[in-house]
């Protein structure tokens, strides 16, 4: 991706980034981030070729991970396909973070533990890309960040969209010439935008799996329902197209940089479980092996 702005006499380069989140209480893992990155010049044919793909297989409202049924499957995987063409073409990078229940934060103070949502969400949009490995030739980037609409007051989002600011502060990113838009910084409606639907659907996938969801039966009843298995075959799509760019990939574990750290910008496709500086183990929090 990096390689077609090669020229540091150009302008600034500008990725455009769209962040989702899942549970953030799940029974194994929980706070789930997502976020899928595009360079501005291929945002255009991406979204078209999204677009394209939703319009031939007639999915004319919001796709979603919360909607996949039995009649929708094959579309969905359809779609999904398209999707990961695009990433494993590195027209789209796309990022998962999670916690682990097990791993229970210590020396948190009342202010850390009230504002735990938004603080995880700066550390996903701070390390997860590896945006400042991303610069070459002393290139100056743009970030333009369409968050899907935050759960908080409006005075809550706000600050948090200043907290964002400050990252042009860091000297990481400052070295690297990477800066956030204060002007392109908004929440955004999920519908009217493909990629984030897309980025629900993968991130709905893995939280469903990570959390054990796919053995979930029907009330009073011995057997899975149909949703279940529709999603579960869906998730195993997406695995497996994971696993064409990643052979043998873990998707509860973090995404290894192969022994190059450029690698946290340049893989198309990484997760991160996000592991506290302080924490200890509480075995009772733990899958059952």
């Amino acid at each position: 991706m990096t390689d077609r702005y090669h020229d540091s006499m150009m302008g600034p380069r500008e990725y455009v980034i769209y962040t989702d989140e899942s549970d953030k209480a799940g029974n194994y893992f929980s706070n789930f981030y997502g976020g899928a990155l595009v360079q501005s010049p291929d945002l255009q044919p991406v979204v078209n070729q999204l677009e394209n793909c939703k319009l031939r297989l007639y999915l004319m409202s919001e796709v979603k991970w919360q909607k996949v049924t039995e009649n929708y499957l094959a579309k969905y995987i359809e779609l999904m396909s398209v999707f990961f063409d695009l990433i494993a073409a590195d027209k789209v990078k796309v990022r998962i973070m999670f916690t682990q229940n097990r791993n229970v934060p210590i020396g948190l103070s009342q202010e850390q533990r009230r504002n735990e949502y938004f603080l995880l969400y700066y550390q996903f949009l701070k390390h997860a890309f590896g945006l400042p490995l991303s610069t070459i030739n002393d290139q100056r980037v743009h970030v333009r960040l369409n968050l899907d609409q935050l759960p908080s007051n409006r005075e809550q989002n706000l600050t948090f969209k200043s907290y964002i600011l400050r990252l042009n502060q860091n000297p990481q990113f400052r070295a690297a010439r990477v800066r956030f838009l204060p002007d392109q910084i908004a929440e955004v409606d999920s519908q009217h935008h493909i990629l984030l639907q897309c980025l629900d659907i993968v991130l709905g996938a893995m939280c469903f799996r990570l959390n054990d969801k796919h053995k979930e039966k029907l009330p009073s009843q011995r057997m899975r329902g149909k949703r279940t298995i529709a999603k579960e075959r869906l998730y195993k799509f997406i695995l497996g197209r994971i696993r064409q760019i990643y052979p043998n990939f873990n998707i509860g574990l973090s995404t290894s940089d192969k022994g190059d750290i450029t690698n946290r910008w340049k893989h198309p496709y990484r997760h991160w479980k996000f592991i506290p500086k302080e924490f200890e183990i509480d075995g009772a929090k733990s899958k059952p092996k």
